[in-house]
């Protein structure tokens, strides 16, 4: 519920401070008085766009602040937890609008972006403005209408996301269409490609390894040569070699070292060196007894590495990388696969996102169709008190699948008989603009009803109706403020005289400047703006009496 809203500098409001109740207030006052300011306020906390030109000529910034008693709020609170705003059962909006047109929000003292106050206030406040009842003549209206009566965010919600999931799919076959020549030209060439590497079946570092062996054959007549000499060298030959010379140093450094202890390092590095000589001399002498030149495994070593180099070329890169890029090409591959096995199950899927679409559809259609038959009920009835007697509504629902979009596969028509005999016909066609006022306060006031938004706005809704008609308006809203709070801008007295509360919107001139009051009335008051309502600024004893007539006191 809003009690307290404060507005400086605003429009031609210098200093506005309002404590608000529960039940139902009325706010009267003279034609360009500016009875609706206060709500265009209440709007900027709400999240409505901001502009410079809302600031009061002169100041440098307008500031508006919202506070809410949320103690019966679930949704409120449940909002602002999850946003890790909540402040007890208080809450407080506050917007601040410089004269260069520059905005900030704030929710419980943090600053936030102004559509955070659009997303709060959704469960804080539901406005209704005098031109509501135009949007009537919109299907797209109707629809919102009956869904918002039926209470089906849920079905709503559902409908919205088969509809996302069928179209997606239907865009991702789309777009699979048009590139299914160019991947089937793809997968071709990767076809060829790995089937080529696949029979050439270059293991991971196997070309460095026949790279190696074909320079050994290649080298084989040079390596044999070269081996037998230093094994003779070594220590094969009889007349000069190394571990004979090594053995006669051995001996001498075994005779000095009884001499001198200390060449005892001496000595054992070259026992080592002698042992180390022999084994090279073994193992060279292994190694020259195995060199062997094989014609044939040369010829296949030099088919295979002129194989891979030409691989190599034909894919530019070098031969090395041949086994890495042979992996890369079949994942390539694999994906292609996959593109093209999941091109032809898309059919399927797109079959059962529709499935699914429409059975969401059919049962939001099902739950439209009794709301609307509800509705229509609860409108024709209480379009009879608004001087209506003969009239009747109906919402006229057709459900097919031509008609599907994210919103489901329904029409809705508002159809309106204002006279009996008559055929039902599109409201457009029938209703007069006084009519089309009623019936749009009806289904206002009916809807407010279902929903009970803590807090309910009617700026100047009762637009074309007076008489013994604005009395039942009256009546009706008054019931309505008997279950939540109700904030009436009216200019009619039969209404303001339901009111539990009535404020006064007055206009004042102070040098080159005007200003914008608002003030609470007490009973003495109320019969006075009353009496005024009735007949002008000239206040008789019969437009008192009048006025006493309408207050409504119970």
């Amino acid at each position: 519920m809003l009690t307290q809203l404060s507005v400086q500098n605003f429009a031609i409001v210098r200093f506005l401070e309002l404590d608000l109740h529960q039940g139902m207030t009325t706010i009267t006052g003279e034609t360009g008085a500016g009875k609706s300011i206060a709500i265009d306020a209440l709007g900027l906390c709400l999240g409505n766009r901001a502009e410079a030109s809302v600031v009061r000529q002169g100041a440098d910034k307008a500031e508006i602040s919202a506070q809410f008693d949320l103690s019966n709020n679930q949704g409120a609170q449940l909002w602002l937890q999850q946003n890790e705003l909540l402040s007890d059962d208080e809450c407080i909006l506050r917007r601040v609008i410089t004269k260069e047109g520059r905005s900030k929000a704030y929710i419980n003292g943090t600053a936030v972006p102004a559509a955070q106050l659009k997303s709060l206030g959704q469960y804080l406040v539901s406005i209704h403005g005098q031109h509501a009842h135009q949007l009537l003549l919109k299907p797209s209206q109707q629809l919102s209408i009956v869904d918002q009566y039926a209470a089906h965010p849920q079905l709503i919600q559902d409908v919205k996301q088969a509809y996302q999931a069928w179209k997606s799919l239907c865009n991702e076959k789309e777009l699979a269409e048009q590139q299914q020549n160019e991947l089937a030209a793809q997968r071709q060439l990767l076809e060829y490609q790995v089937k080529e590497l696949d029979e050439f079946a270059l293991q991971p570092g196997e070309y460095q390894t026949i790279e190696q062996q074909h320079q050994c054959l290649s080298h084989s007549t040079e390596l044999q040569q070269s081996s037998y000499q230093l094994t003779q060298l070594l220590g094969h030959d009889e007349q000069v070699n190394v571990l004979d010379m090594l053995g006669q140093a051995c001996k001498t450094t075994s005779q000095l070292l009884e001499l001198d202890p200390k060449l005892d390092a001496i000595n054992n590095l070259l026992h080592e060196a002698q042992i180390q000589v022999e084994e090279a001399t073994q193992q060279l002498s292994s190694y020259s007894e195995q060199l062997d030149y094989d014609p044939e495994l040369f010829a296949e070593l030099e088919e295979r590495l002129s194989q891979a180099l030409e691989l190599a070329r034909k894919h530019q890169t070098n031969p090395e990388q041949l086994p890495e890029l042979h992996q890369q090409l079949q994942h390539q591959l694999e994906q292609l696969s996959q593109q093209t096995e999941r091109f032809e199950h898309l059919a399927e899927d797109i079959d059962k996102a529709w499935q699914q679409y429409l059975a969401n559809a059919n049962k939001l259609s099902k739950s439209r169709e009794r709301a609307a038959n509800s509705l229509s009920k609860q409108i024709t009835k209480e379009i009879h008190k608004l001087s209506m007697a003969k009239a009747q509504c109906e919402f006229s629902l057709q459900s097919d699948e031509q008609f599907t979009n994210a919103n489901g596969i329904d029409r809705i028509e508002l159809l309106v008989r204002t006279n009996p005999g008559q055929p039902m016909q599109a409201i457009e066609k029938v209703a007069s603009g006084g009519e089309l006022s009623r019936i749009g306060l009806a289904i206002q006031v009916i809807c407010s009803a279902s929903i009970l938004t803590p807090t309910l706005i009617f700026d100047e809704v009762d637009v074309g109706i007076s008489g013994p008609t604005a009395a039942v308006v009256g009546g009706m809203l008054r019931q309505l403020g008997k279950q939540c709070q109700v904030l009436c801008v009216t200019h009619l007295p039969q209404v303001a005289g339901h009111g539990h509360q009535q404020m006064l919107v007055s206009k004042q001139q102070k040098k080159n400047e005007t200003i914008t009051n608002m003030q609470a009335l007490d009973t003495e008051q109320r019969l006075g703006e009353l009496a005024r309502l009735l007949a002008g600024d000239e206040i008789t004893a019969s437009a008192l009496a009048n006025a006493q007539e309408l207050l409504i006191k119970d």
